[in-house]
């Protein structure tokens, strides 16, 4: 599981006035090819973040069918990269591997064509739930979810102790939902209501 160290700014915010370069990029990456940019970003030494669940294959052996579960990307084309922008932008231009990778606008910023990053906290609140690869998370698209209200809660106890959600109601149930908002959303299987506290 991937974690970060460095938590507490804000989102969107340009982390540089603070001494930090580094800030995490929703990014996505062309033509299916995300494995193989994290694959090269693990190379260069370069912190980011695949979210991964588990799917049945068919393959054929010997014309029988076999089924088998394999490791892919949650959500196609997409990767979290922890870096400076400058660092980032330089290797866009110069390693043909990471060519494919695209910034994410952010739609809600003030000024035009503003480049979308996500806080160290939120991105750790989200990696929190998003790396796990059993059925206790389900990854969700705009479809999935009903509603846009709900009341924001904190995990008090279990596996998920500490993580900051919105109550969602996902395929008839009420569900934690882990959001970045515009990017990626993964809801919390199940919670026992007693795990819950209200946040503000």
């Amino acid at each position: 599981m991937m974690t970060t160290e460095e938590m507490g700014n804000v989102s969107g915010r340009d982390t540089r006035m603070c001494g930090d370069p580094k800030m995490w990029f929703p990014m996505r990456v062309t033509y299916q090819r995300e494995m193989k940019v994290k694959a090269e970003l693990d190379r260069l030494g370069i912190e980011n973040f695949v979210p991964m669940r588990y799917k049945v294959m068919e393959s054929q052996n010997d014309g029988d069918t076999e089924l088998r579960r394999e490791l892919v990307p949650a959500i196609n084309n997409l990767i979290f990269v922890r870096s400076a922008q400058e660092r980032v932008s330089e290797l866009k231009q110069t390693n043909e591997v990471l060519e494919p990778l695209r910034y994410m606008m952010d739609r809600t910023a003030s000024q035009e064509h503003a480049i979308m990053t996500v806080a160290d906290r939120e991105m750790e609140n989200f990696m929190r739930v998003a790396s796990r690869t059993d059925d206790s998370v389900m990854f969700l698209d705009n479809e999935t979810v009903v509603g846009k209200e709900g009341k924001r809660v904190e995990i008090m106890d279990g596996v998920f102790e500490g993580v900051t959600g919105v109550i969602r109601r996902v395929k008839r149930c009420k569900r934690v939902v882990v959001e970045i908002e515009g990017v990626a959303s993964v809801a919390i299987a199940y919670v026992p209501v007693g795990m819950l506290r209200e946040i503000g």
